[in-house]
């Protein structure tokens, strides 16, 4: 099995779609977003087992990917038990560490509820959650971050922590970006709906308007990047047998890849296309219902929307990595 490194993918595959590097500090990206595989990462998600997105994001973090500095696992209206997600998510943390994957953290569990807008309308105003997962996203961005580059915070569920923590120190906007695997494409306009743009629209509000941020909201068919015939040719281990063992569980919605936000980061060319933009938030909060702002095409927003990747990238990354022992440690 040919290993391909992130080093010769980006030798050998263009960017096509990409004008320029969009860039959140004074370190040149080496990609067509603001941030790279030397950025630090906090996964912030609910559920284990509808998608690849844990398993990319620790590959990715042994083999010349981001350090994986924090996982943060909530509820949400998707996923509703706490426990249940922090029991899958301790399972494949066991199973990763076991398997010889290196650098893969304590989960935190985070409990809270959706933000409230305030009466006042302000952000500023929201009464703060203080809730375990704000904390750590403050405290690993102070500890890790530096001004050229920020910790990258991949979100998969609501963004009630990530709003909660700028609701505990303003200054986390200039430490953090988010990367959040989340809505739909409109047009030019990037939708802050489901999947997960629908589960807290206040924390959208703050998230798109404060900070940094990047929406991935493509799609692909993941059920392609480990398939039935695959199953014989998984890494003998307990991370491999995980694997296996998960692999029946996936969604079939392809709006359910959380991986795609680990794999715009890091993968040379998995995005193709990126529009910068910003939060229209010109009909106010409510409008539309149940959602956060939309985003729209602005030449010096604080948004960054993904319209277009190269989805079979994942696979042909995914595989070589897997075959490749030093991934393992080995």
């Amino acid at each position: 099995m040919v290993v391909i490194s992130l080093a010769v993918l980006v030798m050998v595959v263009g960017i096509p779609g990409c004008e320029r590097n969009l860039n959140a500090g004074t370190d040149t990206p080496h990609g067509p977003l603001t941030v790279d595989e030397r950025n630090p990462v906090i996964i912030s998600n609910d559920g284990w087992s509808d998608n690849w997105g844990p398993e990319y994001t620790v590959l990715l973090a042994n083999s010349g990917g981001p350090e994986l500095a924090g996982i943060i696992v909530s509820a949400s209206k998707y996923w509703e038990d706490l426990n249940a997600n922090l029991t899958g998510w301790n399972n494949f943390v066991a199973a990763a560490r076991d398997g010889g994957l290196r650098g893969v953290p304590d989960v935190t569990a985070s409990a809270s509820n959706p933000l409230a807008a305030p009466v006042d309308g302000q952000i500023e105003s929201t009464v703060a959650n203080h809730s375990a997962g704000a904390k750590l996203i403050v405290e690993l961005s102070n500890s890790l971050s530096l001004p050229w580059r920020p910790v990258v915070v991949l979100a998969a569920t609501r963004l009630t922590d990530i709003a909660d923590a700028y609701l505990m120190d303003r200054g986390v906007v200039d430490r953090v970006v988010v990367v959040a695997s989340l809505g739909s494409l409109s047009g030019a306009k990037g939708l802050m709906t489901g999947p997960n743009g629908d589960l807290d629209p206040w924390a959208d509000w703050i998230v798109a308007q404060r900070f940094k941020y990047i929406q991935v909201s493509t799609v692909y068919d993941q059920l392609q990047d480990v398939t039935t015939d695959d199953l014989p040719d998984l890494p003998k281990n307990r991370f491999g047998d995980w694997m296996a063992a998960k692999q029946p569980k996936l969604s079939n919605l392809s709006s359910a890849g959380d991986q795609m936000a680990a794999l715009a980061v890091v993968v040379p060319n998995f995005v193709a296309t990126v529009v910068r933009s910003r939060s229209d938030i010109s009909a106010g909060f409510n409008s539309p219902v149940g959602q956060g702002p939309p985003l729209i095409p602005s030449s010096d927003g604080n948004a960054w929307l993904v319209t277009a990747i190269n989805s079979g990238l994942a696979r042909a990354w995914l595989w070589p990595t897997l075959g490749d022992p030093h991934t393992f440690g080995r």
